[in-house]
């Protein structure tokens, strides 16, 4: 019974997370601009979190001066970059197409971790990274017919965000082995929120912020697609093992799609379908051959 729970906690949570196109593409509609969602979200799964842990621990909250390298890794050039390519990407391509090549991600810890952590190419790991790259050229239109559906730097927004998704990885790994997972996820959020917060402008969205039913959209961001969906995902995982857990979140990229789909009108071809299931099928190639390895991934610490 305990083992059906998680897996429902961990779909939920997955599903929570494959929902924030729909808050994302209605604060743009009222005007915000993708660094002040981005400020947004992470100002408001800050705070959420903060108040989370102290309720759990107020321990977690220390930590050395000298640790905030890693939050800097994980806040700014991390989590930051992530959701400024993601939420750009949206507005550029489409929630479907932005989901996608978020989830080139793991093609992007596979090679880092290569260099990095002296981790070995096996033939599964190769054979998930080009079921990537023919998934990503279905899904932006570049096959069958060489034609291309979306920009060059739409496509770029797209891989920068599994780029920097994937640098979360990295990044979490060295501050993992120092500290528990609550404290990198609240510290991420802190440095992140401290880095974006006087540059994003929101000043000039007072007006607009004004207006409660605003922030309703903005608590659903930082709640409902972020602070809960962590809750429900951590819960699962002390019941199932980790790879398992990352492979049944891969509904998240489905879940935006149909997102998109239902809500906002947003078609893919036919050929864009099957390379979501490319991109898809390599996640689930790479998570296989991770069963035994306790390098946390970004959606095992969930951010």
């Amino acid at each position: 019974m305990k083992h059906r729970s998680a897996l429902i906690s961990i779909g939920l949570g997955a599903t929570l997370w494959g929902i924030i196109g729909i808050f994302v593409t209605y604060l743009y509609d009222l005007g915000f601009n993708p660094v002040q969602v981005v400020a947004l979200r992470v100002f408001m799964a800050a705070v959420f979190m903060s108040v989370y842990v102290a309720l759990k621990d107020k321990r977690l909250f220390r930590i050395k001066l000298s640790d905030s390298r890693y939050f800097i890794g994980t806040g700014i050039i991390s989590i930051m970059f992530f959701n400024w390519c993601l939420f750009s990407a949206m507005e550029e391509t489409s929630i479907s197409i932005a989901f996608v090549l978020l989830y080139t991600a793991p093609a992007f810890v596979t090679i880092l971790s290569k260099f990095l952590f002296q981790e070995p190419l096996t033939t599964r790991k190769i054979s998930a990274l080009l079921t990537t790259f023919i998934g990503c050229t279905l899904v932006i239109g570049l096959l069958p017919d060489m034609s291309g559906s979306i920009s060059l730097y739409g496509l770029l927004l797209g891989l920068g965000s599994g780029f920097f998704y994937a640098l979360y990885s990295i990044f979490g790994k060295y501050a993992l082995q120092k500290h528990n997972s609550l404290t990198v996820t609240v510290y991420t959020f802190l440095f992140a929120t401290c880095a974006v917060l006087p540059f994003s402008g929101l000043g000039e969205m007072l007006p607009v912020l004004s207006d409660w039913k605003v922030w309703g959209f903005i608590a659903g961001l930082g709640f409902l697609s972020t602070m809960l969906p962590f809750i429900l995902y951590t819960k699962g995982l002390e019941h199932v093992e980790s790879s398992r857990a990352s492979i049944i979140a891969t509904i998240e990229p489905v879940v935006a799609s149909l997102t998109g789909f239902l809500l906002f009108n947003e078609t893919l071809t036919l050929w864009q379908y099957v390379g979501i299931a490319f991109v898809i099928g390599s996640v689930i190639m790479v998570q296989e051959t991770r069963k035994g390895n306790h390098v946390q991934t970004l959606e095992e610490a969930n951010v």
